[in-house]
């Protein structure tokens, strides 16, 4: 049986921190949810109520898109060693670039990655609970460093060119807002 909170108990903030990797989801209004596995040192909790993640290059930017559209997010934290449960943090996210005010208050929260591209903050206005009994134990696993090598060969150029040609538009077509006049 699932049980919720409006803001993260400070248990759970324990919880989301050590878990390795974490997952986001959103939807356009009309089109496909996107659900993209997060790892890395990237993620914040700002406070009982806001959370925030780097966001790195990737193949697509649908996130992105989605936020810009109307801002709907989930994140989930799965327990993959220890204790089952699963933890979803329900919102409206905020896209954060650095033409962003906020973009150098931010950014300094984060460890030096290359590829980093924008942060997403998530107003939390529900947190729930599962068992997460169904959730593999994964003890050992170990974390992929393949797309900060990809990345960090690349000069800023060959990101850029990267991004505006895989970056620009969702799978549905809905831009991004990477390319636009107040980016």
């Amino acid at each position: 049986m699932s049980t919720g909170w409006t803001s993260i108990p400070e248990k759970f903030q324990a919880f989301i921190k050590e878990q390795p990797m974490f997952f986001v989801a959103t939807a356009p209004m009309d089109g496909r949810v996107n659900v993209s596995p997060k790892g890395h040192d990237t993620l914040r909790i700002l406070d009982a109520k806001t959370v925030a993640y780097l966001d790195l290059t990737g193949s697509g930017n649908e996130t992105a898109a989605h936020v810009t559209e109307n801002g709907r997010m989930t994140m989930m934290f799965c327990a993959f060693t220890g204790e089952a449960v699963t933890l979803r943090l329900y919102g409206q996210a905020e896209l954060i670039r650095p033409d962003h005010p906020e973009w150098d208050t931010l950014l300094p929260l984060f460890p030096v990655l290359p590829g980093r591209r924008q942060i997403y903050r998530l107003n939390v206005a529900q947190v729930m609970t599962s068992c997460g009994w169904t959730v593999p134990d994964m003890s050992g696993a170990t974390e992929r460093d393949e797309l900060l090598k990809w990345s960090a060969a690349k000069s800023d150029d060959e990101i850029e060119a990267y991004r505006l040609a895989n970056n620009v538009v969702s799978i549905d077509g809905l831009p991004t807002g990477y390319v636009s006049d107040d980016f």
